[in-house]
């Protein structure tokens, strides 16, 4: 009995030491890519003078670039071990720091060179995601309530490092832009070599090293999962899209985008481990139904206002609210659909399903938002400003029926030794 209680201390210490690793890990990549990647448009503007719509291209490429191929970082990281990965990943990131700091160091700007940089920074995220959710899902995988306090702590983390990038990176602006995205390129440089030697070499050992297998494609019903959950990042994502489109309709100033992501900030750093651990409560089938039903409402909320709101002050409120909806069905659904990952994989390894989910939410985010913004230049002639909103609401509110049912019908259930570890301590 008392080898077993050491065993089961050793077990709690080892699980918290990887635990707040991997945490830090998340805080200070956000810290440098939020330092960086945020004023790449200011650049593309204002140094290379492109336009609205090209810099929106080579956003959107970006984005691409990283979600697109978060499949192919699974299974990377599943044939060669999430350690290697993540810090191959890093180094990628490097790299295209260093082109973005480089592009505008020739005599003249050169703009082949800087999209590069930023295509192959959208790569390196890629390759080092699947690989820490990997080893997140991992940190404790014999209780999947603590699992998804995590990952609940993963966003909460990564959100404070989002908040503290930017503000890192506007006191650095103005030694140019060179000196921000050089000092993003040494901190993960840094990042790298410190992963390498801290992280278990057994990240790299429990591998399977045959060919690449797509597993979290030919299951089927995983597959069914991902593309519901899909649009949650497609709803997220209309913060950066949407969101300003329709303050731009209303005529308000951008200082209004500045003070929305404050708002998504707060809420999350307050809300996020709350809301994770009634999620816990609950389950993953009402979880992520009434994340889904949340944010439908924030979207129908922006539909009824371009229809009732008589003002611009009352027009702010209608945003300020659908906003808060749209963040709190966020953080509700997100960490829940990676909490569930694990057992969606059973006895495979995890690294191709992180990945497909991410991908699936990226093509959301590719089509839908063509979709959208076709409604919003539709809508400034035929249909209406409520249209693009409707469209929105219409694909969570989908996810939401049909969610219960596709969990119901293909998450494998807890064990009965798993459902009496939930009713024990949280983080």
């Amino acid at each position: 009995m008392i080898i077993k209680a050491d065993r089961a201390v050793q077990v709690v210490s080892e699980t918290r030491r990887s635990a707040t690793l991997l945490l830090s890990t998340q805080a200070l990549f956000n810290v440098g890519f939020y330092a960086v990647v945020p004023f790449i448009a200011v650049v593309l503007r204002g140094d290379f003078g492109l336009g609205a719509a090209a810099v929106g291209l080579v956003l959107g490429a970006r984005t691409f670039a990283q979600q697109g191929l978060f499949l192919v970082g699974g299974e990377l990281a599943d044939r060669f071990g999430a350690r290697g990965i993540i810090v191959l990943g890093c180094s990628v990131r490097v790299a295209g720091f260093l082109a973005l700091a480089a592009s505008l160091l020739t005599p003249e700007p050169t703009l082949s060179l800087f999209v590069a940089g930023t295509l192959v920074t959208g790569l390196s995220g890629a390759l080092f995601s699947p690989g820490i959710n990997m080893l997140v899902a991992e940190a404790d995988s014999g209780r999947p309530r603590r699992r998804v306090s995590l990952f609940a702590w993963l966003t909460l983390t990564g959100e404070a490092g989002a908040v503290m990038g930017p503000l890192l990176g506007a006191v650095l602006l103005g030694r140019g832009f060179p000196v921000v995205a050089g000092a993003g390129a040494a901190l993960f440089a840094v990042m790298g070599v410190a992963l390498w030697v801290v992280l278990p070499r057994a990240a790299d050992t429990h591998t399977h090293r045959e060919r690449l297998s797509w597993a979290a494609l030919r299951n089927r019903r995983f597959v069914g999962f991902a593309a519901a959950h899909s649009v949650d990042l497609l709803a997220y994502n209309q913060l950066y899209l949407a969101i300003p489109l329709e303050l731009s309709r209303i005529g308000a100033g951008p200082e209004f985008i500045g003070l929305l992501f404050a708002e998504v900030s707060v809420l999350t750093l307050l809300l996020q481990l709350p809301v994770a651990r009634w999620g816990a409560l609950v389950g993953p089938a009402v979880a992520l139904r009434t994340g889904y039903a949340t944010t439908t409402l924030g979207f129908a909320s922006l539909a009824l206002g371009t229809v009732v709101a008589p003002s611009l002050e009352m027009h702010l409120w209608v945003i300020a609210v659908a906003v808060a909806l749209l963040t709190l069905g966020h953080i509700t659904s997100g960490p829940t659909a990676l909490s569930t990952v694990p057992r969606w994989a059973g006895d495979a390894p995890t690294g191709s399903y992180f990945g497909a989910l991410a991908s699936f939410g990226g093509a959301a985010v590719l089509i839908g938002n063509l979709a959208a913004g076709q409604l919003f230049d539709e809508g400034e002639t035929v249909s209406g400003p409520a249209l693009p909103w409707l469209f929105l609401a219409a694909c969570t509110l989908t996810s939401a029926l049909l969610i219960r049912r596709v969990i119901r019908a293909g998450l494998p259930q807890l064990s009965p030794t798993d459902t009496l570890e939930e009713t024990k301590g949280d983080m």
